[in-house]
């Protein structure tokens, strides 16, 4: 035993050694989302129905290169540009907070063609009278003080493939406008020569100039004249621009065209102010919550409380060294992500702690209550880790952005949990034993004897109870129909903005209704003294709100704290996902109960879920609030975790069944609830402690979250014991 026990120290002392290099320093080596330290990200769909069959194969891989060529060029300090799916890409943009520059550079085609216009006024005429001669397009030359309408040749006499080189330069005409120069390599500067040799040559024939149109994406930008033979292959784009406009064209064009049209499904902007106070907040929720658990800990259970508190600190460590040792990146749900981990972490200890303590009552020796403690404590914590980390695992898979780093930190805080409470915690108890060492394990017990209350014969009264609870939310839900969800789910715009002072709401819609932006939302937002208002409108109109308040306030006397945006496609995919992870994860834990228990214990443990998933929507419907992406994995997440208390019934009612023979099921069943009560009451008092700090300190943004968890721990707690339990003893067979 000392071997086995020396290698176990030699490896955790390993794993903190190694935690800690991953770690240290904290501020270099810990990679922030971009809702901590500000950027921009986006959801790109290729359209790759808009382009010959023969050209879709490859094509979302060749958008992907020139995206992430343009974004090199634009100088984006640690980008991120991955496929997802067949026909997406998503983008963060770390720092970038300029939408419409990012979209123009990132979303432009940039399909670049010069085609000749028609020198003949009778075919220009038929056309502006409507009839487009074959082979020809009508298009418009905007400019700033005129428009006019070209006839142009569809086919392209040059294009955008043969082109080297773009830059910017400044014209000749004593004004200095920027324009934009362009080179073509020799087969285009040969084809270049060709066209404006012909244009030269019937000039002087007919003394009619001609003129090339240049047209990119399909907007003619200029249409000089060609009075000379240009035979070095470079052209020039005139088009009223400034200096930035000039050089981001140049840039797109440099990276050359997008092999098909890239549309802007949803695009979230964080400003940096808001993730600064993002990562303030979230900082205090962890060491509030931490400090708060380990002094409970430690005041209920004593010298086995402050174990606990190592292991607690130890769990944090490993899970941050983990985070830093995959490449992951920590979010604002992901640092929602520890202090929840810091909630379920002492839930191991609590069901060891527990079973000890029966133990030393049966009169066993310290050591052996700990080593029964563990060995009977061991099954029913793997199983209410697993369904946990299955509903982990579904949201990383379902999720995006920056849900995906709350499953990854829940994901690796349940693993570091676990290591902790069944391994550190072991070997810090055999080492204080060995020898024969007497060590005290004296426990507060809030419950001096078992139980004896009679769940089983009160279950009608919580039938009836949960029936008026889901049918009241239920009801509020369906009569708020489409006010019920956030963007993220039915598209549109959300915008969180801080002003420099208070700002009257009715003047703002004045000036937005006069820039054509109606029916939207707004509503003071967060303390009263931060001037914060957010805008909800069903049309993504940001460019427009900004110029009401540019007018209305002052350009410099507002920040754009958030931004989201989201086209009704992508509001309607993330809709479809929600529901599919939903019911993933229910199956998911039907087939590992079935597996551990019986498929009737699955099913009861289900219903029970249904019980607290539809709490939560009725809660959220009846508080006014939005579902959103953290709502439903809010939503996932209590799935998982309220599981874990009926879990633990049932594994206390499947040891029971064995030893108890003389029992009747009911019996058993009631028995099994109160045997567990004092677990139940602790460990869900540890996580409701977090959640309330993430709740009352977890900060704005994050605030719905908290509260579904909030809603959906009682409502565990609850649905365990009046629902999962008696549905158990009333399905038919289940005594067998």
């Amino acid at each position: 035993m000392d071997k086995y026990y020396r290698w176990k120290v030699l490896g955790v002392v390993i794993l903190i050694a190694a935690s800690l290099w991953q770690i240290y320093p904290p501020q270099k080596k810990i990679k922030l989302g971009l809702d901590l330290k500000g950027g921009m990200h986006l959801l790109l769909k290729v359209e790759t129905d808009k382009i010959p069959e023969a050209g879709r194969k490859d094509a979302v891989d060749r958008a992907l290169e020139v995206i992430r060529n343009r974004i090199d060029q634009f100088g984006v300090s640690e980008p991120s540009i991955q496929k997802q799916g067949v026909n997406y890409i998503v983008v963060q943009l770390p720092g970038v907070t300029d939408r419409k520059r990012a979209l123009d550079i990132i979303g432009k085609t940039a399909l670049l063609e010069f085609k000749l216009v028609s020198a003949d006024p009778k075919l220009q005429e038929e056309a502006l009278k409507g009839t487009i001669p074959e082979g020809y397009e009508l298009k418009e030359l905007k400019e700033e003080k005129r428009r006019e309408d070209l006839l142009l040749e569809k086919e392209a006499v040059l294009t955008g493939d043969r082109l080297v080189n773009a830059g910017v330069s400044f014209d000749q005409t004593g004004f200095g406008q920027p324009v934009v120069t362009l080179e073509f390599d020799r087969d285009g500067a040969k084809q270049f020569a060709r066209v404006t040799e012909s244009a030269v040559a019937k000039f002087r024939q007919d003394g009619i100039p001609r003129r090339l149109a240049i047209v990119l994406d399909g907007e003619v930008r200029s249409a000089p004249q060609m009075k000379v033979i240009i035979a070095d292959g470079r052209a020039q784009i005139e088009g009223n621009f400034n200096y930035e406009e000039a050089s981001d064209l140049a840039l797109v064009l440099r990276a050359g065209a997008l092999p098909a049209p890239v549309k802007v499904e949803e695009d979230r902007i964080v400003g940096p102010s808001l993730g600064k106070d993002s990562i303030e907040q979230g900082t205090k929720a962890c060491l509030i919550s931490g400090a708060l658990v380990a002094l409970f800990m430690a005041g209920y259970y004593l010298f086995s409380g402050v174990v606990a508190g190592i292991a607690l600190f130890l769990m944090l460590l490993f899970t941050m060294g983990a985070l830093v040792a995959f490449g992951a990146t920590l979010s604002l749900p992901g640092i929602a992500g520890l202090v929840l981990n810091i909630g379920m972490s002492v839930d191991a200890n609590v069901l060891i702690f527990e079973r000890m303590r029966e133990e030393l009552n049966t009169g066993k020796t310290v050591r052996s209550a700990i080593s029964a403690g563990y060995h009977k404590a061991f099954s029913a914590i793997l199983d209410s880790n697993v369904t946990t980390l299955i509903t982990a695992l579904i949201l990383f898979y379902f999720g995006s952005g920056p849900i995906k780093g709350f499953a990854v930190t829940l994901s690796i805080g349940i693993v570091a949990s676990m290591i902790t409470a069944i391994i550190v915690t072991r070997l810090i108890f055999d080492g204080m034993t060995r020898e024969g060492k007497n060590v005290s394990l004296k426990m507060f017990n809030i419950l001096k004897e078992v139980p004896k209350i009679d769940f089983i014969k009160r279950r009608f009264w919580g039938y009836g109870l949960s029936i008026v609870v889901i049918g009241i939310g239920l009801f509020s839900f369906f009569g708020r129909g489409s006010s019920n969800y956030g963007v993220d789910f039915v598209g549109g715009v959300l915008e969180q903005i801080r002003f420099n002072q208070t700002v009257d709401l009715g003047s703002v819609r004045s000036s937005l209704e006069a820039k054509g932006v109606t029916n939207i939302n707004l509503q003071n937002f967060g303390e009263a003294d931060r001037h914060e208002v957010i805008f909800r409108s069903a049309v993504a109109q940001p460019e427009k709100i900004h110029e009401a308040l540019d007018e209305l306030v002052g350009k410099d006397n507002y920040e754009v704290l958030r931004q989201e945006t989201v086209g009704p496609a992508a509001g309607a995919e993330i809709r479809s996902k929600a529901i599919k992870a939903f019911f993933i994860a229910m199956i998911g834990c039907i087939i590992y109960m079935t597996w551990r228990f019986d498929s009737r214990y699955a099913i009861c443990a289900i219903i029970a879920e249904f019980h607290d998933a539809f709490v939560c929507i009725g809660a959220v419907a009846l508080s006014g609030r939005e579902f959103s992406i953290s709502v439903i994995s809010a939503i996932l997440t209590i799935i998982g975790y309220s599981l874990n208390d009926t879990i633990v019934i049932y594994d206390r009612v499947r040891e029971n069944v064995k030893l108890m023979r003389k029992l009747s099921f009911r019996d058993v069943v009631n028995l099994s609830v109160n045997q567990t009560l004092s677990r139940s009451i602790l460990t869900n008092m540890t996580v409701l402690i977090v959640v309330a700090v993430l709740y009352f300190f977890g900060g704005d943004v994050i605030n719905d979250f908290a509260f579904t968890m909030l809603i959906g721990c009682l409502s565990g707690t609850y649905s365990t014991i009046f629902c999962a339990s008696p549905i158990l003893v009333d399905w038919k067979g289940s005594r067998k």
